[in-house]
């Protein structure tokens, strides 16, 4: 299913860099686990990093939102908008004007839905927690009651997406700067984990669960 294209999606500039092709909005989704709000807070606009999670159809994010149920209350049908950015590597030209970026981009409109049923926030929860380490949900305690009230959670439909990717060399190669003695090319940039580290108070005794054993599986 293709993205349906909005006033507020539509790709005005560089256009060959945007896609309608729904599976690359997943697939920057799922490859995540951070992103940026954007939201009005008392008139001023502000940008906040926030962790998500992708359910399994891909039709909702859920995200902590503390900054956003702010808003939220004061103007209950606030539009915000939630970007996920993955950068694939520099592209080195032979000239700063034509520098750039490969990269992976995700950006989704619309009125993000405060979850207050306990049923849909455990649920939610479980999602985002899933999204970032599976496994972890029924590894260690859930949340509590008291844990929930407190916990903000949102929902926002991915309908209204807007997605960008670049990828592959310079493109100067063909114009006059082809012509110059200057090396040209891309440095590719890839996340690396490292080794799990043990929290120092750990009780003797207690090992890796296997689902944090090996290198995280990238989804």
């Amino acid at each position: 299913m293709d993205i349906v294209e909005t006033e507020r999606t539509r790709h005005r500039r560089l256009r060959e860099q945007g896609s309608h092709d729904r599976a690359d909005l997943l697939a920057i989704l799922r490859q995540g686990f951070v992103a940026h709000l954007g939201v009005v807070v008392d008139g001023v606009p502000m940008v906040v990093p926030t962790v998500y999670g992708l359910d399994p159809g891909g039709d909702t994010v859920y995200f902590h939102g503390s900054v956003a149920s702010r808003s939220l209350v004061q103007a209950p049908e606030t539009t915000i908008c939630l970007t996920v950015t993955h950068v694939d590597g520099l592209v080195l030209a032979r000239s700063v004007f034509e520098h750039g970026v490969n990269y992976r981009s995700a950006m989704i409109y619309g009125v993000p839905r405060p979850v207050t049923d306990e049923a849909e926030k455990l649920a939610g929860l479980r999602v985002l927690t899933e999204h970032i380490t599976p496994g972890q949900w029924d590894y260690v305690r859930q949340p509590s009651r008291k844990e929930l009230v407190a916990t903000a959670l949102l929902a926002l439909s991915t309908v209204e997406s807007s997605v960008k990717i670049r990828t592959g060399p310079p493109t100067d190669a063909d114009g006059p700067d082809g012509e110059l003695p200057v090396w040209a090319g891309v440095r590719p940039v890839a996340p690396v984990w490292g080794a799990l580290v043990a929290d120092p108070e750990l009780a003797a005794g207690i090992t890796v669960p296997e689902h944090l054993r090996g290198e995280p599986h990238l989804r």
